[in-house]
């Protein structure tokens, strides 16, 4: 991938650090929450707690946090240590709160694990785990608390050992399990778009250099005022300078070349006039010859079987997306045959179909399940370990978008290999029958 591309993609990875404004705002829901939790128990409940200390360390989280708002602009976008730094006060706090009233006794315990499933979702994993053991040693913590669960005056409630036991066992067997899946979750989603990201960016390449025509035409126009008077007025010097034993030859040449500059305009304009549109069209076998070419000199032989005559094949609109895809496909074929690659193609009634098969050793099973997903390396082979596994992908994405349903396997006869189906609704691929 071009370090154009790279960039991009670390941008994008860049802008997936937390906001500040996010943590902020789920800071004061949390602020909130325990400030009403503490006020419904003490006033509306009646059970005693140690009310000023509760309120202190809220009160430390809610200064905090306004210092945070004034400080730094909400859109600053966190780096991983000061996220895991901001989550691990908002830990503290929350376990302090609760070692001073019940510890694991009290029913908010399990809140301990938001912290944790929030940096899974967000952070790389060491940072996660670092703060995941923060956790198991607070929980631990807690599971000895000296302070009473609240409760009705004059009596008191004590929960069983076996019980405390079992609540310890459930906020980490909770936190590990909502971690480990949200940090998967959010695997699949950062790869899956930086993936697209990838696919947007092959794309826009190859429609540059399909408009490229286009712009080599617009610089035939624009240059020809500017040439035309050139040339006449190496026309003018040279009829007064011909003579001139210092200048005559320098006049001559200068008049050739600008002719010669004329010719070249003529010809990309000529070009772009009487061709551009026949290039925006392209038959199915132009194109199957279009993908292939770059492919035919790297020893191993190319054979295209057309099922359809000429004289009926599809005539489509040339899309740089299929011209990619399928020559992604083929250049994949190519790098693990053996001696030969087929593309056949057929073009029926109600469809079109390209099916590229090679002489490899085909897929493995455990690739084929996996197949379409992005970073995954095409074949089993490990000397394709310098890939990013994205080719495929991208191939599959710019093929499904110009209506194309792909199946991968391998072929059934006896030399194996892989085998590729392409295939498209035939008025996808047909100008005269597109609607």
């Amino acid at each position: 991938m071009s370090e154009a591309g790279q960039s991009e993609i670390s941008d994008y990875r860049d802008s997936r650090r937390v906001r500040l404004q996010t943590l902020v705002r789920l800071r004061w829901l949390a602020v909130v929450g325990q400030s009403l939790t503490v006020y419904l128990v003490h006033v509306w409940i009646a059970f005693p707690l140690p009310y000023m200390v509760c309120g202190a360390m809220i009160g430390l989280l809610a200064f905090f946090n306004f210092y945070l708002s004034v400080r730094y602009p909400p859109t600053l976008r966190l780096a991983p240590q000061a996220t895991l730094a901001l989550l691990t006060i908002d830990l503290l706090e929350l376990a302090g709160v609760l070692f001073v009233t019940g510890g694991l006794s009290n029913p908010f315990a399990p809140l301990l694990c938001v912290p944790v499933i929030i940096s899974s979702s967000t952070q790389p994993i060491r940072y996660t785990l670092a703060l995941g053991l923060l956790l198991i040693l607070f929980v631990s913590i807690l599971t000895f608390s000296p302070y009473p669960l609240p409760w009705y005056p004059g009596s008191s409630y004590t929960m069983p050992t076996e019980l405390i036991v079992g609540i310890w066992l459930a906020i980490l067997t909770t936190t590990a399990f909502a971690a480990v899946y949200s940090y998967r979750v959010s695997l699949e989603a950062m790869q899956l778009s930086e993936a697209l990201a990838a696919t947007e960016l092959v794309l826009q390449r190859e429609n540059h250099l399909t408009q490229l025509d286009g712009l080599a035409a617009a610089a035939a126009h624009e240059l020809g005022t500017p040439l035309a008077t050139i040339s006449l007025v190496a026309k003018e010097m040279e009829r007064e300078l011909a003579t001139d034993e210092r200048y005559g030859e320098d006049v001559q040449l200068l008049r050739s070349q600008a002719e010669r500059c004329r010719d070249i305009l003529r010809r990309l304009t000529t070009l772009s006039s009487e061709e551009a549109e026949a290039m925006k069209l392209l038959p199915l076998s132009s194109l199957i010859e279009e993908v292939t070419a770059p492919h035919r000199d790297f020893g191993i032989r190319i054979i295209v079987i057309e099922k359809t005559p000429r004289e009926t094949e599809p005539v489509g609109a040339r899309n740089a997306g299929i011209i990619y895809g399928l020559g992604n496909l083929v250049e994949n074929a190519v790098d693990y045959a053996r001696n030969h690659v087929v593309v056949t193609t057929e073009a029926r009634n109600d469809k079109v179909i390209v099916t590229i098969e090679d002489d490899g050793e085909g897929y493995s099973p455990d690739i084929l399940q996996r197949i379409g997903e992005p970073y995954v390396t095409s074949r089993s082979r490990e000397d394709n370990a310098g890939g990013l596994g994205l080719g495929l992908f991208i191939a599959k994405t710019l093929l499904e978008r110009s209506g194309a349903r792909l199946s991968f396997g391998n072929s059934s006869g006896e030399k194996g290999g892989a085998r590729v189906s392409v295939e498209w609704p035939r008025h996808r691929m047909d100008v005269s029958r597109a609607k």
